[in-house]
C-alpha cells in the first residue's frame, strides 16, 4: 500500500464520536448534518424507481434530465448578468465528496502544489495529498470570533507554479464567506497564473445575510464558462439528503467528456433510483430548501447568544453554513477537550484541530457544533450542559 495512504491520520471527528457510540445519553452535534429526515416526496421517487426496476447502469455523468434540472437550478440561482449553466458543463457524483476527489484527480499531479484556505473540512486538504501534491495553508484569521481572510497573503501564496486553488465558502467549520469583491480578484489572479479553482459551495444555500438571490456569492456569477473553474455542489445540506451520496460538479464544457472518463473509474455512476430523487427534489426546491434555512437561522440564533452568554466563550454569528465555530478560553489540545466532553458532559462536538491540516496550534480551544437540530431545546440542553462541564473542570 502507497506510503501516503498508510499515513492518513483517521479523522479526529470520527474518533471523538467512536467515544460516544453507543450512548443514549450523549447529545451530537459533531457530524455535519441535520436530524432531520429527508422529505417523503424525495423518498417516495426514489422507491418508485426502483419498484419499476430502475436497477442497471446510467450514462457515466447522469441522466439527461437531472443534467438539465440542475443547469436551471444553477442558472436561475446565478445574479443578473452572469452567463446561464448549461448542461453540457454539469457531471453528477456520488455525493458532494465524490465531486471534490474527482475534481482533484483530474488536474493534480504528484509533486505539483496546490493552495488550500483553512481551516477547512480535512477531506479537502487530505484529497491533493492523497495524490501526491503539496499542499500550502493560508489560513483565516479570528477577529473577535469572526473569521477573515487576509487577501494579500492568499494572492502572495497562489503563483504560477501553484496548480490548484481550494476554497470552500460558506465555510465548514467557520461559516466565513467570500465576499463578491474577494472573489473577482481571486478570478482575475488565478487567470493570470493559470491556476484551477476548485470552489466547494455546498452551503451556498445556507447563507443568512441579505443576497439579491437568496444565497452566497458565487464563483459561476462572475465566471465565464471556459474560466478553469470548477464548483462542486451537493444535495446533502440543502435538501436533506446526507446519506443518499448524490453530487454534482460544474465545470468548462471542454472537460465534461473527460470527467465521464474519470467518473467510469470511480464510480462509473450514480445510481439511478437515487438521481430520480435528485430530479424530483430539483423540482419541489422551494417547498424544502427556504424551510431548512429559515429553520437553520433560528437554530443559530437560539444558539449563538447562549453560547456567547457562558464564560470564556468566544464566537459571533456565522454569515453562512449550519456550524458555531467557538474558542473555549483556557482549554488546550482540542481533540482532548472533545472528547473529554462527550465522556464527562455527555456532549457530542467536533475538535477545532480536525479542520487545520498542519494541526495548527492556532487551532488550540476552538471547537465545531452543528446546530442543525429539529428540536431547539436540544440546543439549550447542551449549552447547559457545556456550562456545567466548564464549573467542574
Amino acid at each position: 500500500m502507497r506510503q501516503v495512504v498508510l499515513d492518513l491520520e483517521e479523522s479526529l471527528i470520527r474518533q471523538v464520536a467512536n467515544a460516544g457510540m453507543g450512548r443514549s445519553d450523549v447529545l451530537k452535534f459533531w457530524f455535519g448534518e441535520s436530524d432531520e429526515v429527508t422529505p417523503a416526496f424525495i423518498r417516495e421517487a426514489a422507491a418508485r424507481s426502483l419498484s419499476e426496476g430502475e436497477t442497471f447502469y446510467a450514462h457515466n455523468l447522469g441522466l439527461a434530465e437531472l443534467r438539465e434540472a440542475i443547469a436551471a437550478y444553477c442558472s436561475n440561482l446565478r445574479c443578473a448578468g452572469a452567463t446561464p449553466v448549461g448542461a453540457d458543463r454539469i457531471a453528477i457524483t456520488s455525493g458532494g465528496v465524490n465531486a471534490l476527489m474527482l475534481a482533484v484527480q483530474a488536474v493534480v499531479d504528484a509533486g505539483d502544489e496546490v493552495v488550500a484556505v483553512t481551516p477547512v473540512w480535512p477531506n479537502l486538504t487530505a484529497q491533493p495529498v492523497i495524490m501526491g501534491a503539496q499542499v500550502r495553508c493560508v489560513s483565516l484569521k479570528p477577529v473577535a470570533g469572526r473569521w477573515q481572510l487576509d487577501m494579500n497573503e492568499l494572492l502572495a501564496a497562489v503563483t504560477v507554479r501553484t496548480k490548484l486553488l481550494i476554497v470552500n465558502s460558506p465555510n465548514n467549520p467557520t461559516g466565513w464567506t467570500l465576499s463578491r469583491g474577494e472573489q473577482e480578484l481571486l478570478l482575475a489572479h488565478c487567470r493570470k497564473t493559470g491556476t484551477w479553482i476548485l470552489a466547494d459551495e455546498v452551503y451556498e444555500r445556507l447563507y443568512y445575510e441579505s443576497s439579491p438571490n437568496g444565497c452566497a456569492p458565487s464563483f459561476l456569477d462572475i465566471a465565464l464558462p471556459d474560466d478553469r473553474l470548477m464548483v462542486a455542489h451537493s444535495f446533502s445540506k440543502s435538501f436533506l439528503m446526507t446519506g443518499w451520496r448524490l453530487g454534482w460538479l460544474v465545470l468548462p464544457a471542454s472537460a465534461t467528456t473527460h470527467m465521464g472518463k474519470l467518473i467510469e473509474f470511480n464510480t462509473s455512476c450514480a445510481p439511478v433510483f437515487i438521481q430520480r430523487a435528485g430530479v424530483v427534489a430539483l423540482q419541489r426546491t422551494d417547498e424544502v430548501t427556504p424551510q431548512v434555512v429559515a429553520h437553520l437561522k433560528n437554530c443559530r440564533d437560539t444558539l449563538v447568544p447562549l453560547l456567547q452568554a457562558v464564560p470564556g466563550v468566544e464566537l459571533s454569528p456565522a454569515p453562512g453554513g449550519m456550524y458555531a465555530f467557538f474558542r473555549l478560553a483556557g482549554q488546550g489540545d482540542a481533540f482532548e477537550t472533545a472528547k473529554r466532553l462527550v465522556v464527562e458532559a455527555g456532549l457530542g462536538l467536533a475538535p477545532g484541530d480536525a479542520f487545520s491540516a498542519d494541526r495548527s496550534p492556532a487551532m488550540q480551544g476552538w471547537l465545531r457544533w452543528c446546530f442543525a437540530s429539529q428540536d431547539l431545546a436540544r440546543l439549550e440542553e447542551g449549552v447547559n450542559r457545556l456550562s456545567s462541564w466548564l464549573a467542574r473542570a
